[in-house]
């Protein structure tokens, strides 16, 4: 198996795609915008007033510090893409560097597990965006928003089900209109300063409720915020279909990246100047950036589009997530590494319906359970449990893909490629490892583990039922049979593959 991989490994560097390949036709410019378009969305949309709670007026710090540990992370992922131009990976990447089909298993169904917890805390949001643009007065966390988010999820699951031919076109709109909402923000922001509603001596200030240091409280904040900086990594999936991934992917993202974190630090200082941090943190009151935009322009009808915004925001990042989840699991089932009616496809639609199925199945037990879990609270630590899940799984992702980078330098290839400093790696893996480990959150935080312990279990018991079933029934070895295209039919690149 290695040795089909690396055959294949070096295909396709430069702008000339092999015949088996995909199209190319990303330019630059579309690829920025798909990268900030991937990163935008749910995460400041629903995570900016649970990260005030967790460090007061000093929300920003939290968003420029989880900014600065993805960064160090992109580095490494621009050396492994631009070495290796193909779709699949994180899979792929792991794969190559150490060769044993259980870790490449596992770094592969968290991949498709954080999707899941991802587009769960976007039907959350949704829940509470309807609530807040409808004037419902639903109750946080109570059977009304339980029942929407669970309704939504559905929803979701039908427009799976039914195809997703997502264009270039459409990708750019959806990007617009999330950059659109979080901008209405930034602007109102700087409209309540000139009329005096902006009290930006707030923004230094720090509040832990748990009396926590700052290091402490930072750093837990930090592994929420982090939730916000996720979907550059999708960006690699694309680089089969770039005109020139070596030349256009360094730049791009790094700049992509930039352009997110300076929006998320200055919607953070701007809803913190605008609305006292315990107001924030209060769900009844509405969402957090929704109690920005009606404080800072009070006379101004945009507090009733907002929560609109948001929704549109969050729905997209709920479908891309769910489409994401659906294929990669077809994708481990037609690997035969999890078992193969998972990997069916309806007869007219030509989707994966049973995978759409189960991955739907998992979001609704996320949704409730996080609910529930919540006690005393009425669901307000719901979108924190799942966000911080989604950034769990993946910070255990990103710390081996570095240790991955380290471990490739020793298998050069033969056309050029972006290259990172050693120590930039190192730190990646260690910054990201850090933040991954129980000291690193809160008491409330350390659910995230059972979360995540329970997907990854899940994915372990259905690989071992299909070793057991492959040994027994079939007499064949179940490893992967082309991890090349584990992720090839991943949809965010933003229109069909095949």
């Amino acid at each position: 198996m290695s040795q089909t991989i690396d055959q294949a490994g070096a295909g396709g560097a430069g702008g000339g795609a092999p015949e088996h390949g995909l199209k190319r036709v990303m330019g630059r410019k579309l690829l920025l915008l798909f990268i900030v378009g991937d990163i935008l969305g749910t995460g400041v949309y629903a995570l900016t007033g649970q990260v005030a709670g967790e460090v007061g007026g000093a929300a920003w710090a939290p968003f420029l510090i989880a900014f600065a540990v993805a960064t160090l992370t992109a580095f490494s992922y621009l050396e492994l893409v631009t070495k290796y131009p193909q779709a699949a990976g994180a899979a792929l990447y792991t794969h190559k560097a150490f060769g044993i089909h259980f870790v490449t298993f596992i770094i592969a169904f968290m991949v498709m597990s954080s999707g899941i917890t991802s587009a769960s805390t976007a039907s959350n949001a949704f829940a509470g965006f309807l609530s807040d643009g409808f004037g419902l007065g639903l109750e946080p966390g109570g059977t009304g928003r339980i029942a929407i988010a669970l309704g939504f999820m559905t929803l979701v699951a039908l427009v799976n089900f039914r195809g997703v031919g997502e264009s270039v076109k459409a990708n750019v709109v959806l990007t617009l209109v999330e950059l659109s909402g979080l901008l209405l923000v930034i602007f109102i922001g700087l409209w309540g300063m000139t009329q005096g509603r902006a009290d930006f001596s707030r923004v230094v200030v720090f509040e832990s409720p748990d009396d926590k240091g700052v290091f402490l409280a930072v750093t837990a904040a930090t592994t929420l915020a982090f939730f916000a900086m996720v979907g550059f990594e999708d960006s690699v999936n694309m680089a089969e279909e770039c005109r020139n991934p070596v030349k256009d992917f360094p730049r791009t993202m790094l700049t992509g990246l930039s352009i997110t974190g300076l929006i998320y630090v200055l919607v953070a200082i701007t809803a913190v100047a605008l609305v006292p941090v315990g107001d924030l943190t209060d769900e009844t009151k509405g969402s957090a950036l929704t109690q920005a935009v009606a404080a800072g322009a009070p006379g101004l009808p945009f507090d009733t589009i907002f929560p609109f915004i948001g929704m549109f925001a969050v729905a997209n990042s709920a479908l891309i997530n769910m489409l994401m989840a659906s294929r990669l699991l077809y994708g481990l089932a037609n690997q035969g590494v999890l078992p193969r009616s998972f990997g069916k496809v309806h007869r007219t639609r030509r989707t994966p319906w049973v995978s759409i199925v189960v991955t739907t199945l998992i979001s609704f037990g996320l949704i409730v359970y996080v609910v529930r879990a919540s006690g005393t609270e009425a669901g307000t630590n719901a979108v924190s449990l799942l966000g911080g899940t989604t950034s769990l799984l993946l910070l255990v992702v990103f710390a081996i893909v570095n240790v991955a980078l380290l471990v490739l330098r020793r298998k050069p290839v033969q056309h050029e490629h972006f290259r990172t400093k050693a120590w930039v790696a190192l730190l990646g893996a260690v910054t990201c490892a850090y933040l991954a480990g129980p000291w690193a959150r809160s008491e409330a935080q350390q659910e995230q583990y059972v979360i995540a312990g329970g997907l990854v279990a899940v994915g372990v018991v259905l690989s071992f039922a299909t070793w057991l079933y492959n040994r027994t029934v079939r007499h064949e070895p179940t490893e992967f049979e082309h991890v090349e295209d584990l992720d090839v039919d991943k949809p965010q690149a933003g229109y069909p593959k095949r």
